[in-house]
């Protein structure tokens, strides 16, 4: 890449506005840079929403049972993931499947059936030594 076009590209932000050297090395806030570009915005509201959802179904199961929610998603389709944390989890959720659903329609009408998933671990190991 020439010389000239790899400065120019240096001086644009990820939305393709320019910068000004000076602006270019100053931090910013995580709030101006969802402003910036909407990616990032909207990530961000889709985290909340997993955030919520996930939250209401610990809610909605008490603390023995919300305890074994790892994560949920709500799916275009209207299917509510509910990342169990074991095996043994995701079977004692799947039959609180009902109690699942009808806690999360108050809030999130578009959920029409319940999938129980098993999360994996990502911090665990995964060499022997």
């Amino acid at each position: 890449m020439p010389e000239a076009s790899r400065a120019d590209k240096e001086r644009r932000t990820a939305c393709g506005k320019e910068m000004s050297d000076a602006s270019r090395n100053q931090p910013r806030s995580l709030g101006a840079l969802f402003g910036e570009v909407p990616a990032l915005g909207a990530l961000a509201e889709a985290a909340g929403r997993h955030v919520e959802l996930a939250t209401l179904v610990r809610a909605a199961l008490g603390e023995a049972l919300g305890s074994g929610v790892a994560a949920c998603n709500l799916r275009p389709d209207g299917s509510l993931i509910v990342t169990a944390a074991s095996p043994e989890w995701a079977a004692r959720l799947r039959f609180e499947s009902g109690t699942i659903l009808t806690a999360c329609r108050r809030q999130f009408p578009a959920a029409s059936r319940v999938k129980v998933r098993v999360g994996t671990n990502q911090t665990a190991p995964t060499g022997t030594g």
